[in-house]
C-alpha cells in the first residue's frame, strides 16, 4: 500500500455505539451551553432572545459541523441532508460553514483502513495489487474512495465503509432527533418522527455496498446506449457489504463544466435533466442524491460520469403516475386537476386552512406559469426561485405545518431541487417545456 504522509484531516472514525453516543451527547450539551450563555447575556441587556437566533450562531454551527464531520456515518449524512445548498438564500457565513459537511469529511488513518480491508478481503490480498494508495481520492459521510491497480493493470476505485457506521445508524438518528427538537426550529405540530424513520431505513440501505453494487451494474446496463454518460463497471469479486470495487474512470468535478462554452453547458444540463425524467417516468428507478460530488465531467469527451448509487430507489408506480398527471394538468393550466392531484400527493391536506391552501396553489401556479412559456427555460433567472422562497417563508411564519409526505415524494423533490441548482450553476437554458410535454403526454 502506497503511503502518503500529507493526509488531510486524518482522524479515526469512532466505531463503538457508546463512543458515538457520548460524542453526540457532548456536542448537544455544548450547543445548549452556548445557547444558555448567549441567552443570559441578551437578557441582561434587556433583550428577549429567540431560540432560533441563539442556536444559529457561527460558534454553534461550527461546533455542530465539526462534530458531525468527525462522527461521519448517519450523523453526518443527516447533517448533509439538512445543509443542502439553497443558493443565495442562506447568509454567506452560514452557507460557508454548512458547506463543510459536504466537502470536508475527515479520513481514516491507514491503520484503520487496512483493518477494514483485512476483515473483508482474503489473506494475502495485498499481493494481488501493483499499487494501493492509502490517500483517498474522495471522502464522504459513509465511506471513502481509494485508487488502486491490480497486477493485471486494471485500474480500480475502491470505496471503503467507515467502521461502525452501519451499526450506529439507529443511535445516531435518535441523537440527531434530540438535537433538532432542542433547537426550537421545528414548526409547532410538525411530526418529525416519520421522516427520521424513513431516513433511518434509507441509511441502512445505503450502508449495504452489495446492494449498491447491484444498482451500479443495473444503471450500467440501463445507460449502455446513452452516449452522454459513463457508469463505472462493478467488480463483484472485490466487493462486499463494506467494500465496493469499480473501474476507475478519469474525470474532473462537474464544476469544471461551468467554465465550458454556453452550448456545452446547455448540453450537460439537458442530459442531466433528461436523465432525471427518464429515471422517473421510464425506468421507475432513481438515484435520489443530487450531491454535486456524484457527478463528474470528462472535458475531452464531454461525458458525464455517474457515481454513488447507494441512494438508488425503486419508485412507487402510484407516485410516478401522480407526478405524470400533475405535470400534465399544470402544463394544461387545469387548476381543478392541479388542486386535486396536489391533495392526492400530499402537498396539502383536507384540513389545510383555506388561506394556506390558496398560498400553496399560488406557489405551484408560479412554477407552472414559468414552465408553460413557449421559450427555453432560463435557469439563471432568479425571479422564480426568490418568489418561491419568499412565499415558502411567509407560509412558515404564518404557522403552516406541512402534512406528512411519502418518502418517494420527499426524495423526488430533493432530486428536482438539486438538478435545478446544478442547471442554474451551469447557466443553462433548455427546452424544459418540450421535455415535459414528451414525457407526460400533455
Amino acid at each position: 500500500m502506497t503511503d502518503n504522509r500529507n493526509l488531510p484531516r486524518e482522524l479515526a472514525v469512532p466505531s463503538g455505539r457508546m463512543s458515538r453516543f457520548t460524542r453526540l451527547g457532548t456536542m448537544t450539551a455544548g450547543v445548549a451551553g452556548n445557547m444558555a450563555v448567549n441567552g443570559l447575556s441578551q437578557l441582561a441587556q434587556g433583550q428577549r432572545p429567540a431560540m432560533r437566533d441563539l442556536l444559529m450562531t457561527p460558534q454553534n454551527i461550527t461546533r455542530v459541523t465539526e462534530k458531525l464531520a468527525q462522527m461521519r456515518g448517519a450523523a453526518m449524512k443527516i447533517g448533509q441532508l439538512m445543509s443542502m445548498d439553497t443558493g443565495e438564500f442562506l447568509p454567506p457565513e452560514l452557507a460557508q460553514i454548512m458547506a463543510r459537511l459536504r466537502d470536508d469529511a475527515h479520513i481514516m488513518p491507514p491503520a484503520q483502513l487496512k483493518k477494514v480491508l483485512n476483515a473483508n478481503w482474503p489473506d494475502g490480498w495485498l499481493g494481488q495489487f501493483a499499487k494501493f494508495d492509502v490517500r483517498p481520492i474522495a471522502a464522504a459521510s459513509i465511506g471513502q474512495v481509494h485508487r488502486a491497480r491490480l497486477k493485471d493493470g486494471t485500474d480500480l476505485a475502491i470505496k471503503v465503509q467507515y467502521p461502525g457506521v452501519a451499526q450506529s445508524i439507529d443511535s445516531d438518528v435518535a441523537n440527531v432527533e434530540a438535537l433538532l427538537r432542542m433547537s426550537g426550529l421545528l414548526p409547532k405540530g410538525f411530526e418529525l418522527a416519520p421522516y427520521l424513520e424513513e431516513a433511518r431505513k434509507q441509511l441502512h440501505l445505503e450502508t449495504d455496498y452489495a446492494h449498491e453494487g447491484e444498482n451500479l451494474a443495473r444503471f450500467g446496463q440501463l445507460l449502455a446506449d446513452a452516449p452522454a454518460f459513463t457508469v463505472p463497471t462493478h467488480f463483484p469479486d472485490w466487493s462486499t457489504r463494506e467494500v465496493l470495487a469499480m473501474s476507475f474512470v478519469e474525470g474532473t468535478p462537474i464544476e469544471a463544466a461551468f467554465a465550458q462554452p454556453k452550448a456545452e453547458r446547455d448540453r450537460v444540463a439537458d442530459a442531466l435533466i433528461g436523465l432525471t425524467l427518464r429515471e422517473l417516468f421510464d425506468d421507475g428507478l432513481m438515484q435520489t442524491d443530487p450531491n454535486f460530488a456524484n457527478y463528474r465531467y470528462d472535458p475531452a469527451t464531454g461525458k458525464i460520469i455517474l457515481l454513488d448509487f447507494g441512494a438508488t430507489r425503486v419508485l412507487d408506480p402510484k407516485v410516478v403516475d401522480q407526478y405524470r398527471r400533475l405535470l400534465a394538468a399544470g402544463l394544461a393550466d387545469d387548476q381543478t386537476a392541479i388542486a386535486a392531484i396536489a391533495e392526492e400527493i400530499g402537498f396539502v391536506a383536507r384540513d389545510t386552512a383555506p388561506h394556506h391552501h390558496t398560498a400553496i396553489m399560488d406557489m405551484m401556479g408560479m412554477a407552472f406559469d414559468a414552465l408553460r412559456k413557449d421559450a427555453p427555460f432560463d435557469f439563471t433567472d432568479k425571479v422564480l426561485p426568490r418568489a418561491m422562497q419568499e412565499a415558502g417563508m411567509a407560509l412558515a411564519e404564518d404557522g403552516f405545518v406541512p402534512p406528512p409526505l411519502p418518502i418517494d415524494v420527499l426524495l423526488l423533490q430533493r432530486k428536482f431541487g438539486g438538478m435545478f441548482l446544478l442547471a442554474s450553476q451551469l447557466g443553462a437554458q433548455i427546452d424544459l417545456r418540450g421535455y415535459l410535454m414528451r414525457y407526460v403526454g400533455a
